[in-house]
């Protein structure tokens, strides 16, 4: 049997530091990218890209022919972005930034590298909730309709409505709510207020009227949604018609609140 040999491990710091330097750099390139719209030129080395990522392996896979080969156009992906999918796959590591984050976890996305993707949803989860919740606001009726929006977690439904800039009247949110708990309590296999518990404290039961809310509380006897303090804080806003005396009764109007009779007592209307 051979002797165990000894394995050296060098200093990772100048290791990662030499690679970087290669980072779009001409000297040795073999390949040239065409990045985004603004057609930037980007060099590359063809061994790294295909050794690291598959989908460099498939895009580089032909051998160039003789004479200065054509660059790759990637049109699609902006420069900064792919400089960063590049410094990850030269060094396995890359520094994110907030104004550019989700281009490079689309970037990422697309080339299928999973370390940098997961890497960049955990760093650009403020910025893609942001983007989300801004594009529901302005598709309130469709996204309520959606599959998907049945299919979100409490985590991602709470900021939603927490919104003010909903296009969608009150009525129509509670009923949502109740379809999007619905299908959690069926696929969690627990009670539908339990799965609604986190979120419908959110529904401003009090811009409801009084017809509505007599309605949806004898739906709520029936079929439990919304804990009966919430509804009885709702009916207080409308004995006292002062939106800022019902403690814990959201009274705010969104931007998608029909008009109501009573809402002329609120104090806090729609900012």
């Amino acid at each position: 049997m051979e002797p165990l040999g000894l394995v050296v491990h060098g200093k990772a710091e100048p290791f990662s530091a030499a690679l970087r330097s290669l980072v779009n750099n001409p000297r040795y390139s073999d390949v040239r990218f065409v990045v985004g719209q603004e057609q930037q030129e980007v060099f590359a080395h063809r061994c790294l890209l295909a050794c690291r990522c598959n989908f460099f392996q498939r895009l580089l896979g032909t051998e160039p022919g003789p004479g200065v080969p054509s660059p790759v156009v990637l049109s699609t992906v902006p420069t900064e972005a792919f400089l960063a999918v590049l410094e990850f796959l030269y060094t396995n590591s890359v520094k994110l930034h907030r104004h550019s984050v989700l281009e490079v976890l689309t970037a990422a996305v697309e080339y299928g590298l999973e370390e940098l993707r997961e890497a960049a949803v955990t760093f650009g989860l403020g910025p893609l909730q942001e983007r989300c919740v801004a594009f529901i606001e302005a598709h309130s009726q469709e996204a309520l309709r959606s599959q998907g929006f049945l299919e979100l977690s409490a985590a991602a439904l709470l900021p939603l409505l927490r919104s003010d800039k909903l296009c969608v009247d009150e009525a129509e949110l509670v009923r949502a709510a109740r379809s999007w708990a619905r299908v959690g309590a069926a696929v969690l296999e627990r009670p539908v207020a339990e799965v609604a518990a986190p979120v419908v404290k959110e529904l401003r039961l009090a811009l409801l009227a009084p017809a509505e809310l007599s309605a949806l509380e004898e739906q709520n006897r029936q079929e439990p949604l919304i804990p009966v303090e919430q509804i009885v804080e709702a009916w207080k806003c409308h004995a006292l018609r002062r939106g800022d005396e019902a403690r814990g009764a959201p009274c705010r109007r969104r931007r998608g609140t029909l008009p109501r009779e009573h809402h002329r007592f609120l104090d806090l209307s729609f900012k």
